[in-house]
């Protein structure tokens, strides 16, 4: 063996850029699979998921559609607003503080001008 080679294998690299380069393209690779791992995580949507869609939402001709177990359920606006059979139940009140309050109304009673208390 010549001396030529022995002195090859007998040098260090002390560059310090070296490691500091080798430490970044570790942390890229681990950021780059936590990425891909919380990406996967939050748009899969498997078949036991529901699952609420809404299309023309506000317009006569919304249509909402719920899959939920495999199944797609479609429900359509007839371009009416309220309409069908029934009675007033009672009176929704919204207060300064954005809470909603419901006031049921006693059977036979037909009063608009109820004061609401806060909960």
């Amino acid at each position: 063996m010549s001396l030529k080679h022995i002195h090859l294998l007998a040098e260090d690299d002390d560059d310090p850029m070296l490691s500091a380069v080798n430490l970044v393209d570790v942390f890229l690779v681990l950021v780059v699979a936590l990425l891909t791992a919380v990406a996967a995580q939050s748009s899969s949507v498997t078949a036991e998921d529901r699952v609420t869609i809404i299309k023309n939402a506000g317009s006569p001709d919304m249509e909402v559609i719920v899959r939920e177990n495999g199944q797609e359920v479609k429900f359509k606006g007839v371009g009416q607003a309220g309409a069908g059979q029934g009675e007033r139940a009672g009176v929704a009140y919204k207060l300064k503080d954005g809470q909603i309050v419901y006031v049921p109304e006693p059977a036979g009673s037909r009063s608009s001008g109820a004061a609401v208390g806060a909960p």
